[in-house]
């Protein structure tokens, strides 16, 4: 029902749908109605996108986003990217958009870093005042560094380095708040750049604790999973388009751009640049082609996390509450104006 309300002069449009505010100061008039119509149909698309996610039907979940490309009150942000052109980059180039390869190619985790040293340097304090307070043999201290010896190994062997990863990650979630950050914001920029450039995430997670409740795993570490299986049936026929090698380009080097942005240079993203790496040579690209793949997707990766900066930390933030695939979409969608696609 429409309601008529004199003090701004409201009157009923002709499509029910509609309503038409009049400003008699101005003498103009807007049209409402049609746009919370739009937004209600993509809420409910994209609850509808989180409950085929849920249940394992990716291909369904990717159709109904699909249906929404592009459309008015759709999704106007998926797949929208305004990308750079497509050629052999110099690292001069790379320097005159206030790029330092270097720095964003070679991430070394300095926050773990310090604080395993740290552990150690407890563990080996610890046990040497352990063994003056209990007054420990020296047959005692054997076995226990042997046992100990052969629980890092069990690790090792049997979990990769899971149970390890899994202490270090959450200790330096709950003490440090910078790392804390930096994971976060990491993932926001894989979430939004895959999604600008038209592949759909399937969801993400934050620390190996929360990777290790969702998937009962300690092999998995914490990082954004994405609906991949068109690129998966390129790769089984042995031939990836150049389009969907250039999206999981971007899609991979999205973190440590992210943080290169932020911090100035990246920490984490190692294994992320690592298959990158693997992908290009199991392509059989030659070492020019290789870094001309490279140096493009840093270029277009740093642009769109420049120009969408307000949407990565909005999405951050939703990320960083447990928001939904859908509702961090919805985040997206909000933030961008539609003339920065």
């Amino acid at each position: 029902m429409v309601m008529l309300f004199h003090s701004v002069g409201l009157a009923q449009c002709v499509n029910p749908q509609n309503y038409i505010v009049f400003f008699p100061s101005y003498y103009r008039c807007i049209v409402v109605g049609s746009s919370e119509t739009g937004l209600t149909r993509r809420r409910q698309a994209l609850e509808q996108v989180d409950s085929e996610l849920s249940s394992g039907d990716e291909r369904t979940a990717l159709s109904l986003v699909k249906d929404l490309q592009g459309k008015p009150g759709g999704l106007r942000c998926f797949g929208a990217a305004r990308q750079v052109p497509q050629r052999l980059y110099t690292l001069d180039e790379l320097k005159l958009n206030g790029i330092n390869a270097a720095s964003l190619l070679s991430p070394t985790d300095a926050t773990l870093g310090s604080i395993e040293r740290n552990l150690q340097i407890a563990g080996v304090s610890g046990g040497i005042v352990a063994w003056k307070a209990l007054d420990l043999s020296s047959q005692q201290l054997f076995f226990i560094s042997l046992g100990l010896l052969f629980l890092w190994t069990l690790d090792l062997v049997s979990f990769n380095g899971g149970i390890g990863s899994l202490v270090l990650d959450t200790i330096g979630h709950t003490f440090s708040q910078r790392y804390h950050n930096r994971v976060v914001q990491h993932e926001a920029g894989h979430f939004l750049v895959a999604y600008l450039v038209g592949i759909l995430p399937r969801g993400f997670t934050l620390s190996s604790l929360e990777a290790f409740q969702k998937e009962g795993s300690l092999n998995i570490q914490a990082g954004s999973a994405f609906v991949d299986f068109e690129f998966l049936e390129e790769v089984n026929g042995g031939k990836v388009s150049a389009t969907m090698l250039n999206r999981f380009s971007c899609i991979a080097l999205a973190g440590v751009a992210t943080e290169y942005l932020l911090y100035g240079y990246a920490e984490g993203g190692l294994d992320d640049i690592s298959k990158l790496d693997s992908l290009v040579k199991s392509l059989g690209f030659t070492q020019k082609k290789a870094d001309s793949q490279v140096r493009w997707s840093v270029l277009n990766t740093i642009l769109l996390l420049r120009r969408h900066e307000v949407a990565r930390s909005k999405l951050a933030e939703a990320m960083s509450k447990g928001e939904s695939v859908g509702s961090c979409i919805q985040v997206i969608e909000d933030s961008i104006d539609p003339s920065d696609i």
